[in-house]
């Protein structure tokens, strides 16, 4: 049995819903000229309509491009397609919220974002143009901004109707909470967008996410790039479970097919990035079969709480995430 259409999209606490398969754009390289154009149109023809991107990939023209070309060749219409961008770390700083948001509409030349969130918690000295400020020294200059004043700004940009729906990424429960409890809190954030696989499963986040009805979206749903520069090559590789290929074999898919139904049967959205067309084909092939609860059960004990993305250069700021247990 496998889903029906209508449950490929997932509804959210303000009401819009989010497809529960995106496609990453992230490119940890300089995206080469045209690439992100090429594979967001490939996506869109074989019936991707969530795309996750952020300033931080540096690629958004591309994105909008794409999205613009497949509207005007009559393919889809704007409202079919679900976008998601994020507020880099250099401009969590109130007064420029907005600037970066605008930012990102004015590289995609589109009216609306459909979701948009803080990328991580933690301030960065305010900066347009530079990712990682830095001294003379090259340690990067961090910012206390609070982000409760970011997210009021946030607030504001949904109201103006730049955005339909507002989240977070990379926050942890106790971040959240401090949002939640806002006093003058107007709009929860709808999602929380974290790294998720069967290797690290956030059961704990997961369940306090439901229990406050925010959706929790997988990034690195299938383990992490094996580039040496992000990935430490004593981490294990999540693919090349034994587990998830076994249970691949009984139901005829890839050991990434299982990992991504194991998410979707969980309520999580999931964003793998590939811009191999034949990956993209094969991910959207996970909703013509169900994993029994036993399946379910035993994926969850293959997890190893192994976070690839650390963001270690961070790991001493105030806010850094990753210090509490989820």
């Amino acid at each position: 049995m496998g889903d029906s259409v209508d449950q490929r999209w997932v509804p959210l606490s303000d009401g819009n819903s989010i497809p529960i398969l995106g496609l990453g754009t992230c490119s940890l390289d300089k995206p080469i000229k045209g690439e992100t154009v090429k594979a967001v149109k490939a996506g869109i023809e074989i019936g991707y309509r969530h795309f996750d991107g952020a300033f931080m990939y540096g690629n958004e023209d591309e994105v909008g491009e794409a999205i613009r070309a497949k509207i005007a060749d009559g393919t889809v219409k704007r409202e079919d397609i679900f976008y998601t961008s994020k507020l880099w770390m250099t401009y969590l700083s109130p007064a420029l919220v907005r600037k970066g948001l605008e930012h990102t509409l004015k590289s995609l030349k589109l009216d609306y974002i459909d979701l948009y969130l803080i990328h991580w918690p933690m301030g960065l000295k305010p900066s347009e143009d530079v990712l990682f400020p830095e001294d003379a020294s090259g340690k990067i200059l961090q910012s206390d901004v609070d982000f409760c004043e970011t997210w009021a700004v946030m607030e504001s940009c949904k109201d103006a109707g730049l955005v339909r729906s507002i989240g977070v990424s990379n926050f942890n429960h106790k971040q959240l909470e401090m949002l939640l409890r806002m006093p003058k809190l107007k709009y929860k954030p709808v999602c929380n967008q974290v790294e998720c696989h069967p290797y690290l499963n956030q059961n704990k986040l997961l369940k306090y996410c439901k229990s406050n009805n925010i959706i929790l979206v997988a990034y690195s749903p299938l383990g992490s790039s094996q580039d040496p520069r992000w990935f430490d090559p004593n981490n294990p590789i999540v693919l090349n479970d034994p587990e998830l290929r076994k249970i691949g074999e009984k139901h005829n898919k890839t050991a990434a097919q299982i990992a991504l139904r194991y998410q979707i049967q969980r309520d999580i959205v999931v964003i793998p990035k590939s811009f191999n067309l034949g990956r993209m084909k094969q991910n959207k092939k996970i909703f013509d079969f169900q994993l029994s609860d036993e399946e379910v059960k035993a994926i969850d004990g293959i997890n190893k709480n192994c976070r690839y993305i650390t963001l270690k250069q961070l790991i001493d700021h105030p806010k850094y995430p990753f210090h509490d247990e989820y």
